[in-house]
């Protein structure tokens, strides 16, 4: 072929490519997605944000442990656009009414060999960012979909700046994020967020989580990242018969921290509420016989120094009914703590309490003062043993009146144990298929006994509160007990992290409220924290159950602390980032659910920071009264004066403002309620 045919030639294929090519927009116009095959079959994507490239084209496809690569060789075969604007309201949220307004192409490609296997990209863009999702249909040529690895990359238009924690090691979620530029990843879990060159902000996660290995992102070369499965000792990585389809890719974009903090991408991409009316389940805070086993002055195993006792049990209660916290959470209460649990959890019995411990009498006290117990499943990271148990253990939750449970899963990655199928057990990974399902198979269950669950050691969040909203919060990520016992604990840009990092995936019980400022064999300076960042936590960090972690004792040794801590609202009518930077600082406004009271959070890293905060979303011609707990003076939480704290209250209008200093590893809380409630 001589040059001028090869031109020739060369041409029409390119013309005939770009005439396949897809385009869908974010309702507001600033976002196009693109969708089609390349010159070889591959089905490809890209991504736009104001004229500029965000994602290059990026590839799809599939590789199997019996059956050929859906990697090349397809042609479009159809083409489906939509639109969708819609509002719903959450049961119970960050936020009442979520907006849900996108735009949607779905595009069939055919794979033009002899099987001729089929496969629908389906792809939505909204205001915030893009979801895409493969969908295959029942086809003969592929009865069971035994996958090896998904192929999806995202071709990153830029260098920049990345906040992520490693993928594919022992310690689960539980790792302080790194900041590094984006070309120096190697494989992390997502969320991962981004900061690109021009300033655009960016998340990378996935939503709808069901039946799917989890996704991390593994960095090829430069800044091109491709999806890798949790891996699995079954062989496939993905086990799906007939038609199914992929969990949601999900990229958030937007110009600053307050688009990402603002973003509802990973909601909308799951389906509605399934379970109908759960208003039995009621947001709350709650104390725990907890942090005194992480202090080493009681333990989770019986003998003389058990922690969950039946007289320590009426103490927590008391305590929780004199200060107006419904809930109390008791861990270590049941027969299986003795020895090794951590990565066994063979001998665990959910029904079996210690015999120091009365439970039957401790759950009717409870009810007599008003409040709830809050059970607890820690299972050793054994899931064979606890599921053979589910349903007799949810039910006797039911019975005692336990309306929300702790789950706990203390195992390596990669340490779960399961069944083999075949009578005995086989170890998979904390976010491989077969744990997915597991997490969702424990909801269920307790959903039909009216309980809510609070997994720790957890799957990643993915928007799945929304189609099961008594799964209400989980870990995920590195909490306080780190404060406790952790080295390194947690730094003071740790939390500043999470809320552009972890918490773009949904609620996170933390188990905030460490007064002391004070971990295990403490000594001074112990926490990096002042007392008044501890009460920010309650705003900064989203959950409907908030734990007030600390001891009954060091609570009230700090009596203006324990005030805020039983006054904080814990569910939301609205939320908004006023200002803040990705893993430097943050300032949150909460407005409760049900009244116009506010809360406004604010917390720092390792550098002090003054903030004026813009009362502009309060009503007109309504006069407030704003009760301040700031860092008092002198005021350091890097060093010895941790707990100077202020308190103040000050007269407020729509319009006005309120000028706050945090400190080092500072923060500060208000409440601004209307005069004379």
């Amino acid at each position: 072929m001589n040059l001028a045919r090869f031109a020739l030639t060369l041409t029409a294929a390119l013309l005939s490519t770009s005439a396949l090519a897809q385009e869908v927009t974010s309702p507001d116009g600033r976002i196009v997605a693109t969708l089609t095959a390349n010159g070889e079959g591959v089905p490809i994507y890209s991504v736009s944000f104001d004229g500029q490239p965000v994602i290059e084209e990026s590839t799809i496809g599939f590789t199997f442990t019996d059956a050929n690569p859906m990697r090349r060789g397809f042609e479009v075969v159809s083409e489906v656009e939509s639109s969708s604007d819609t509002t719903w309201e959450q049961p119970w949220g960050e936020r009442r009414y979520v907006v849900d307004r996108h735009n949607e192409l779905a595009v069939t490609f055919r794979q033009n060999d002899v099987e001729a296997r089929q496969m629908t990209v389906r792809m939505r863009v909204f205001d915030d960012g893009v979801g895409f999702r493969m969908e295959f249909p029942e086809q003969a040529s592929l009865p069971v979909a035994n996958i090896a690895e998904e192929l999806t990359e995202f071709r990153i238009a830029s260098d920049g700046e990345a906040w992520s924690i490693p993928a594919g090691d022992w310690n689960r979620y539980e790792y302080l994020y790194e900041r590094t530029p984006i070309s120096a990843l190697s494989t992390v879990h997502t969320p991962v967020t981004m900061i690109l060159e021009n300033g655009t902000h960016l998340s990378f996660h996935e939503a709808a989580l069901v039946d799917y290995s989890g996704m991390w992102l593994r960095r090829m070369e430069g800044t091109r990242l491709r999806a890798q499965l949790s891996p699995s000792p079954r062989g496939p990585k993905v086990v799906r018969e007939g038609a199914f389809h992929t969990p949601w890719r999900t990229i958030q974009i937007g110009d600053g921290p307050d688009d990402l903090f603002n973003s509802s991408l990973i909601l909308n991409l799951n389906e509605p509420n399934v379970l109908g009316d759960v208003s039995w389940f009621e947001p709350h805070t709650y104390i725990g016989i907890w942090w005194e086993m992480h202090l080493d002055e009681s333990s989770w195993a019986s003998g003389p120094n058990h922690g969950a006792t039946t007289e320590n049990a009426f103490r927590h209660i008391d305590f929780a009914a004199e200060h107006g916290f419904r809930g109390v959470l008791i861990e270590g209460w049941n027969v299986g703590w003795d020895g090794t649990w951590f990565g066994n959890g063979r001998e665990f019995d959910f029904t079996q309490a210690y015999p120091d411990f009365d439970i039957e009498a401790i759950a009717a006290y409870a009810r007599e003062r008003g409040v709830r117990i809050i059970g607890h499943h820690e299972t050793g990271g054994n899931i064979d043993v606890y599921e053979r148990q589910l349903e007799d253990a949810m039910a006797f939750y039911e019975r005692l009146g336990i309306d929300a449970v702790k789950t706990g899963y203390v195992a390596d990655a990669g340490g779960v144990i399961a069944s083999d199928g075949e009578g005995g057990e086989t170890f998979v990974w904390h976010d491989g298929q077969e744990q997915v399902n597991h997490h969702l198979r424990v909801v269920q269950v307790a959903a039909e006994h009216r309980i809510a669950v609070n997994p720790h050691e957890p799957i990643k969040d993915t928007g799945l509160r929304r189609t099961y909203p008594n799964w209400v919060s989980r870990e995920g990520a590195r909490g306080a007990e780190y404060d406790a016992w952790g080295v390194p604990k947690n730094g003071p840009d740790h939390v500043p992290e999470l809320i552009f990092t972890r918490m773009l995936s949904g609620p996170m019980d933390y188990t905030s409220g460490v007064f002391s400022l004070e971990g295990r064999g403490a000594t001074a300076p112990d926490i990096p924290s002042t007392l008044a960042r501890q009460l920010a936590f309650y705003i900064a960090i989203y959950s409907p159950i908030q734990m007030v972690a600390d001891t009954p004792e060091n609570l009230e040794a700090h009596p203006e602390a324990l005030d805020f801590a039983r006054r904080v609202g814990v569910d939301w009518h609205e939320s908004m980032l006023l200002e803040g930077a990705v893993g430097e600082y943050a300032v949150i406004a909460r407005q409760v659910r049900e009244g116009e009271t506010w809360f406004v959070g604010g917390v720092t890293d390792d550098q002090p920071r003054d903030v004026t905060i813009d009362l502009g979303f309060l009503y007109t011609d309504t006069e407030y009264v704003a009760t301040i707990w700031e860092d008092g003076e002198g005021a350091d939480g890097l060093g010895d004066n941790r707990h100077a704290m202020n308190v103040r209250t000050v007269t407020v209008r729509q319009g006005d403002t309120l000028d706050v200093h945090m400190a080092r590893a500072g923060g500060f809380a208000i409440e601004i309620a209307l005069s004379g409630e």
